[in-house]
């Protein structure tokens, strides 16, 4: 998918087409006055009062004719810088004008655009002329507050997107198409996954039978990996008292994105936004010696988190999410074993899922704005130092980004490239100075004397729910046979005579471990079939009189045509095999 904001002469010709759909808003609605009208990842949009006006679907049909004209008219778009003072004398009718002018500086000269009889404040640049704007589609309409705030009116916001050419246009349009069908919020409904309700809350998903089976799986497969690798896996309260986060710092550093204190017998509680502060106390508990580190504690653990609601999607960005959570705790000495057996963790991962568009990023604090961060410039360079050279050392290819680390120290993040053009961060590894200096954490050296472990936090598949949201868009919803909540549905094609034989196949699947189902109502074969499909079922095993004969099964796979007969052992000993290799 296109970024208009990345590209600069995309970004140039939908600031430009911002400023046509708003002309031909006002010839259409004479009484409109504009907001603010940005280019944005997918396109553009205007924030328009209308009075008492509303938008609706088929009225944008209607603004794209007016918009046409506005084009043909060929005036050219034309700059001119004014005083403030002279742009509030200009726009003093435009009470959201006068908000924009006023908030800058005086003195300041102020941009101001036109063409033809439409003039907008605008810093540009702008394409030359209205007969460059041809190849436009308006994509939808919403409301949204003005400046965000609920308190304010709500106005008007309609999206739109420009391209240079028709077939440009044409292959972006088929492109959204895509991405609504890829789209995990359609696709959790659609498949029965999760669901939201405004009476639990917004950004609290309920995950149903599928989607809870789906995550179960994940769980177990990411716990058994860390098993593997010497983890030990705990489970930790969800409210705690807010002394815990005073002391590691989240309450002054990360209070505006939790849930509100709770007060009760003179305490104060919260729900946890993260669970490493607990894992610090859990270590602490008891007395370490160098022989026992690295201690490496999991957890697949609830977190609570209120996200403004303008940024809730879905189960990709909630306010209440499980994440795979680990925090190792080590001597300095075997920081770079430690980090190295994650960074092989993840790509064994990845592995698994056939992730291929990935980066790493190597997340480093932000020097001219130290005050955001915990500890002192030395600890924060020999930090970023050790992270760096273990990835130069590891030759894994990565990019630094300045001012994304953790308030406590650096990180190497995964940067996933998502179908949909996201780039997502799945897996993180972070190196912690400061949390063992502020939970005074120790363990007994080969000198006897006692000293500071370092922690390092790690999370695989991250978010459990925004990794399930990732796999359902990149798949569009035909999930792995290993993973998938129904991994098949067994048919008699005719329910009487045959329902028997399908409960024996069934019965066969269940011992090897697999989830499926018979369909045995009083429908016709092809209406169960395409149930099946409609479902994204990955196997569907039709069973008649010729399987029941020689004990047969003919099996047709999702988004296949195809149908193969084979003996059931040799079913049963395919299917063993796709899901033990996670094909």
């Amino acid at each position: 998918m296109i970024n208009f904001k990345e590209v600069e002469s995309l970004n140039t010709l939908n600031h430009s087409c911002a400023h046509l759909m708003a002309q031909a808003v006002k010839h259409l609605y004479p009484q409109a006055k504009f907001w603010v009208g940005p280019v944005v990842e997918e396109g553009f949009y205007y924030d328009i009062d209308l009075g008492d006006d509303v938008i609706r679907d088929e009225d944008l049909a209607r603004i794209e004719k007016e918009m046409k004209k506005c084009a043909k008219d060929n005036k050219r778009i034309v700059r001119k810088e004014i005083s403030r003072d002279e742009a509030l004398e200009q726009f003093k009718d435009d009470p959201y004008k006068v908000d924009l002018i006023e908030r800058m500086d005086p003195g300041t000269n102020i941009s101001m655009y036109t063409q033809g009889d439409f003039t907008d404040l605008c810093r540009g640049p702008h394409v030359e002329s209205t007969k460059l704007l041809k190849n436009f589609k308006l994509l939808k309409h919403s409301g949204a507050y003005w400046k965000g705030d609920e308190k304010n009116k709500v106005l008007q916001r309609i999206y739109g997107v420009c391209l240079p050419t028709p077939e440009e246009l044409e292959a972006h349009l088929k492109d959204l198409e895509d991405a609504k069908m890829r789209d995990h919020r359609k696709l959790g409904k659609d498949l029965s996954v999760f669901m939201f309700s405004e009476t639990i809350g917004a950004g609290l998903p309920m995950w149903l039978p599928n989607g809870f089976t789906i995550r179960r799986i994940l769980s177990d497969y990411i716990m058994d990996k860390e098993l593997a690798q010497g983890y030990v896996h705990v489970k930790t309260p969800v409210v705690v008292n807010t002394k815990l986060y005073k002391i590691s710092g989240h309450l002054a550093h990360y209070k505006d994105d939790m849930f509100p204190i709770m007060e009760r017998d003179g305490e104060q509680f919260c729900l946890r936004p993260m669970n490493c502060p607990e894992h610090m106390i859990m270590y602490r508990s008891t007395l370490h010696s160098y022989r026992d580190l690295p201690v490496r504690i999991a957890e697949i653990a609830d977190d609570f988190r209120f996200e403004a609601s303008g940024a809730l999607t879905g189960i990709e960005r909630s306010r209440a999410f499980v994440q795979n959570d680990s925090h190792i705790f080590c001597r300095p000495d075997q920081i770079a074993d430690e980090i190295k057996n994650v960074t092989k963790l993840i790509l064994d991962v990845y592995n698994d899922f056939h992730f291929e568009n990935y980066s790493f990023r190597l997340s480093l604090r932000d020097p001219e704005n130290a005050e955001k961060y915990f500890g002192n410039d030395e600890l924060w360079q020999t930090s970023e130092k050790q992270l760096r050279e273990i990835l130069t050392e590891m030759n894994v290819p990565f990019y630094e980004a300045i001012g994304e680390a953790a308030f406590y120290g650096p990180k190497i993040d995964v940067q996933v490239r998502s179908a949909l053009g996201h780039d997502v961060t799945l897996s993180t590894i972070q190196l912690d100075y400061q949390l063992p200096e502020r939970f005074e954490l120790e363990y007994v050296d080969n000198t006897g004397s006692k000293v500071r472990p370092v922690v390092i936090h790690r999370a695989i598949l991250g978010s459990l729910d925004r990794f399930v949201a990732f796999l359902l868009e990149e798949t569009k919803g035909n999930l792995p046979l290993w993973l998938a909540a129904k991994q098949a549905v067994i048919i008699p094609v005719s329910p009487e005579a045959h329902s028997s034989y399908a409960n024996e196949v069934l019965l066969a699947m269940k011992k090897i471990g697999m989830r499926a189902s018979v369909d045995s109502r009083n429908e016709k074969l092809g209406y169960r079939v395409r149930e099946a499909q409609t479902s994204k079922i990955p196997v569907e095993v039709v069973v008649g009189e010729g399987e029941m004969k020689d004990h047969s099964v003919t099996v047709r796979r999702y988004g296949s045509k195809e149908e193969t007969k084979m003996s059931l052992d040799a079913f049963l000993d395919a299917m063993i095999s796709e899901i033990e290799n996670r094909l």
